[in-house]
């Protein structure tokens, strides 16, 4: 794996590579040094480094996220979802997206009445200060712990959904 000092050592021999001596002394052509060329990674060198988190999923509910608490309204589809839970504080990190062909008031009612039932109050948000078709904040418990994020965007007939935040499982 690349390790960012090695990276940082390399784009900065790049950049004195390329602001030094790029042309001639007349303006012309790069001169020699400018041509220098960057080794490639080894094929067993990563570019990027390895993601930390394992608990996101790709059109399904992630492992470990509450559907208990907040199950995608009928006819939607899940476009990525995650999960992290969080073990100083207790907290899980949650994480939906969703397509849907409801209408976004029938879309964050369906949201709204799962998570009233389970004690969160909302707050809702104007939503022409965010762009958004409709937006609103869910807040469980004294001192705002638990705290979720709805915001609908409503393009060409299809709402896609996103509910983000920390719950207490």
């Amino acid at each position: 794996m690349l390790r960012r000092p090695t990276t940082a050592a390399l784009v900065l021999t790049v950049v004195a590579l390329g602001s030094t001596g790029c042309t001639g002394d007349d303006g012309g052509a790069p001169t020699a040094s400018a041509t220098a060329t960057v080794p490639a990674p080894a094929p067993t060198e990563s570019l990027l480094p390895s993601p930390t988190s394992t608990g996101s999923s790709v059109g399904d509910l992630a492992a470990g996220f509450p559907s208990d608490l907040v199950q995608p309204p009928e006819g939607s589809e899940i476009l990525v979802s995650s999960a992290e839970d969080d073990a100083a504080t207790g907290l899980t990190t949650i994480s939906l997206n969703l397509r849907s062909p409801l209408a976004t008031d029938q879309l964050v009612q369906a949201v709204r009445d799962q998570l009233a039932a389970a004690g969160f109050a909302e707050t809702v948000v104007d939503p022409g200060s965010t762009g958004l078709a409709a937006s609103s904040t869910f807040v469980r418990g004294d001192g705002g712990a638990e705290l979720l994020t709805l915001g609908v965007l409503d393009r060409d007939g299809v709402r896609t959904l996103t509910l983000g935040g920390t719950v207490r499982l």
